[in-house]
């Protein structure tokens, strides 16, 4: 999948509730969405345009692609891969390993990890310099046995410092309501090293096709190695659902292998961050703390809560009433007046709509519609405007998310439990 491709189709998602029924989200909503820390990891805009390496992450998609493909092999055992194994620590760089590498030692590293008796083809990879520019180093081949092929996909980069280095980072389990058919895990390693490892699909919102299977080693000295593997061949090669040829830990003991020492003594550092510009003067924003407490106080005590994914302004949960499970999101807004205004009538609605002014000057408009993931799912929304342009809007699905299958004849919360939560004051208040 190519940078543009790819763009195209995270901004393709993101804007998608932006259409037909439901008013669009503010653009600081795409951003924070696409940016967010560990629920979307992207690679801030400066850092991809400045690298020569075509490699791309997708959040709430979630695929890392490099010029090159994942290659998995063979660096330890499953037993060293344990914890209490003997497998040697790789977090720390060697004091005098080289301070460049090239594409053709990326390739040459990663052909040389993989389990003896296969081919290897398409293979590209591109290097780094320690004094250069921001060029992470990556590796790409199909790798083919007896079995089938798989296209891998390897690549190494410096995360910044703090919040901006959590934020770019690709470790981390996404949420379910992002990606509803991920199997994930998350291990802390000795020297405080942490690996994720996720089962997907190349199309996230499905459980068949393609199988994706990836790996991520966040390291204690801010390096990140990301292999990924693709089912049957390269990404979109194959429409199959056959598993990958490499396993797991396969892919696991191929980033935790000192063989890519070289590359990780190569990084660049990481480039300064750009002064701030800040929000816009009188941009607010709700911490999700707050918003999951006031969220949880509406719901019925009869219920179990879980997978909730907080964020500014913006909380997910799955609530469960004992009749299947039921996702709800809750989105806070301050400003909207001039640009939502007109977006909160039923004209061009499909579905149930309606909308009204409440006696204080509060737009109130309320959708029940089908997904528009393709799924069967409902989707019921309650939209709010206030007069001083704070808007909150409420929506669930009957579903733990909009592109999973349905777990219940409807949503749980009635329209007018959704509008209790959308006029709750609490939201914009301490």
């Amino acid at each position: 999948m190519s940078l543009n491709e790819d763009f195209e189709e995270r901004l393709t998602h993101a804007m998608s509730r932006a259409t037909g029924e439901f008013p669009p989200h503010s653009a600081d909503l795409v951003r924070r969405s696409v940016a967010r820390g560990r629920r979307m990891r992207l690679i801030r805009a400066t850092q991809v345009a400045a690298a020569t390496a075509v490699f791309a992450v997708v959040a709430a998609g979630g695929t890392l692609m490099v010029t090159d493909t994942f290659g998995s092999g063979v660096g330890g055992s499953a037993e060293q891969l344990r914890p209490g194994g003997r497998a040697h620590s790789t977090e720390q760089s060697p004091s005098r390993a080289p301070s460049s590498i090239s594409g053709e030692e990326m390739v040459r590293t990663l052909k040389s990890l993989l389990p003896p008796g296969g081919t290897v083809s398409g293979a590209s990879g591109s290097g780094a310099r320690g004094d250069g520019p921001v060029v992470w180093p990556t590796a790409k081949l199909t790798y083919s046995t007896a079995n089938g092929s798989a296209g891998l996909d390897i690549a190494i980069r410096r995360l910044d410092s703090g919040a901006a280095g959590r934020q770019q980072s690709q470790g981390g389990c996404l949420p379910v309501e992002v990606r509803p058919y991920d199997k994930c895990t998350v291990q802390k390693l000795p020297g405080g090293a942490v690996l994720t490892a996720t089962r997907s699909f190349t199309y996230p919102g499905s459980d068949t096709g393609q199988k994706r299977w990836y790996v991520v080693l966040t390291r204690s000295d801010g390096a990140e190695l990301m292999l990924q593997e693709f089912g049957g061949g390269g990404e979109k090669d194959s429409s199959g659902g056959a598993d990958p040829l490499l396993s797991i830990d396969r892919l696991t003991s191929i980033v935790r292998s000192p063989a890519w020492n070289k590359a990780i003594a190569a990084l660049p550092a990481a480039p300064e961050q750009a002064p701030s510009t800040g929000a816009p003067t009188g941009d607010k924003r709700v911490p999700g703390a707050r918003l999951t407490e006031v969220l949880k106080s509406h719901l019925p005590r009869v219920g179990t809560v879980s997978d909730v994914n907080e964020d500014e302004a913006l909380v997910q949960l799955v609530y469960d009433d004992g009749h299947g499970k039921n996702m709800v999101e809750v989105d806070v807004q301050y400003d909207r007046m001039k640009d939502l205004a007109g977006h909160m009538g039923c004209d061009d609605v499909s579905g149930a709509c309606e909308a009204v002014t409440l006696a204080d000057g509060t737009k109130v408009k309320k959708v029940e519609g089908r997904s528009e993931k393709g799924g069967s799912a409902s989707v019921w929304l309650v939209d709010t405007l206030r007069k001083d342009g704070r808007r909150v809007a409420v929506r669930e699905v009957n579903s733990y998310a909009e592109s999973a299958p349905v777990t219940r004849p409807q949503p749980a919360l009635s329209m007018d439990q959704l509008l209790a939560i959308a006029l709750d004051k609490r939201f914009f208040t301490g």
